[in-house]
C-alpha cells in the first residue's frame, strides 16, 4: 500500500534535476466557458514549480460539479488518483518512481512457518513492484534466496514473477 505520493521523474528546465514532488495543489484557470487544469509539482533540486496538464480547454459544463469542487479544494486523494491515471501520465510524458513510497503489510507471521503456503497479494494502489522483492520482504528471505526458490520450482504462480506487476496475484511457496 502507498505511504506517500511517488516522485515524478522528469527533467527540470531550470536546474536539470530529474525529480519532482507533487505539491498537492491544482491550478484551475477559466477562460470564458473553457477550463484548463494543471497539477502543480516542485522540483526536488531547485524548488521550481512545474505544471502537469490534467484538463485542457474543457467546457465548464462537461466537468462534474463534484470533481470541480475537489479541484478547487486541492483534494489530496484526487492528486493520488491523477498521478496514477495513465492518460495524465501519457499526456505529460511522466514516469513515477515508487521507491520508498510504499510498504508491505503481511497481515501477521503465521505463514512463515508453514510447509506449503498459498498466498494472495492485493495492491491498494497500482504500484509497479517486482513480485520477487515482495515475496523476499514478506517472508524475510534474501532476494537471491527467493530467486533460487523460483528456479527450483518451489515458488509457483500463474503470473510471471520475474518482471514487475501492479495488479493482484497469487503464488504458492513450498519449503
Amino acid at each position: 500500500m502507498p505511504t506517500c505520493l511517488p516522485a515524478v521523474l522528469r527533467r527540470c528546465h531550470a536546474c536539470a534535476s530529474g525529480r519532482f514532488r507533487a505539491s498537492g495543489k491544482f491550478r484551475v484557470n477559466a477562460n470564458g466557458k473553457l477550463l484548463d487544469v494543471w497539477l502543480l509539482a516542485r522540483c526536488a533540486g531547485c524548488g521550481t514549480t512545474a505544471k502537469f496538464t490534467v484538463m485542457e480547454r474543457v467546457n465548464v459544463r462537461a466537468v462534474p460539479p463534484g470533481l470541480l469542487d475537489r479541484l478547487h479544494h486541492d483534494d489530496p486523494g484526487l492528486v493520488a488518483e491523477l498521478l496514477q491515471d495513465p492518460a495524465v501520465l501519457r499526456r505529460n510524458h511522466l514516469v513515477l518512481d515508487w521507491a520508498g513510497a510504499w510498504r508491505l503489510d503481511t497481515g501477521g507471521t503465521d505463514h512463515l512457518d508453514r510447509e506449503v503456503a498459498d498466498i494472495s497479494v492485493r495492491f491498494a494502489a497500482r504500484i509497479p513492484v517486482r513480485p520477487v522483492r515482495l515475496i523476499a520482504e514478506g517472508f524475510g528471505l534474501s532476494r537471491a534466496g527467493t530467486e533460487r526458490l523460483l528456479a527450483e520450482g518451489k515458488l509457483v504462480s500463474a503470473f510471471r514473477l520475474s518482471g514487475k506487476l501492479s495488479h493482484d496475484f497469487t503464488f504458492t511457496l513450498k519449503r
